[in-house]
């Protein structure tokens, strides 16, 4: 499955592996809510609650799209957040892993906190 994330700056596209989390989600899609930063990671309410995976993890690689159980948003980490340990990518807590973004995860530093964020289907 792809999405597509829209901001005011800037959009990008993710591809997304068939997992409980990404069906719940794309029941979901289209959805509009409010982007927030944290470091180098943007984050947004989806009113989707879903459970956390077996898989689930707290470092990622920039550019993987992440689900935040504890605050049913969708993380998009892009560089270090206030808890990294160096360059990595440390979530808040462990994350279902959704997929990844398909371009250069450095266009999320466009986000601006507050900003209006659209996720929708793409194709299909």
């Amino acid at each position: 499955m792809q999405i597509r994330i829209s901001w005011p700056a800037g959009h990008l596209t993710a591809a997304l592996d068939d997992s409980p989390t990404v069906r719940a989600l794309a029941k979901a899609l289209p959805l509009a809510s409010t982007a927030r930063t944290w470091g180098e990671e943007v984050y947004f309410d989806t009113g989707v609650p879903v459970a956390p995976e077996a898989d689930a993890q707290q470092v990622v690689e920039p550019g993987t799209v992440a689900f935040w159980t504890d605050g049913d948003a969708l993380a998009l980490p892009y560089g270090p957040t206030p808890i990294s340990r160096g360059d990595e990518c440390r979530l808040a807590s462990p994350c279902n892993v959704l997929g990844h973004l398909d371009n250069d995860p450095r266009t999320l530093a466009t986000v601006r906190d507050g900003d209006p964020v659209r996720v929708e289907l793409v194709g299909d």
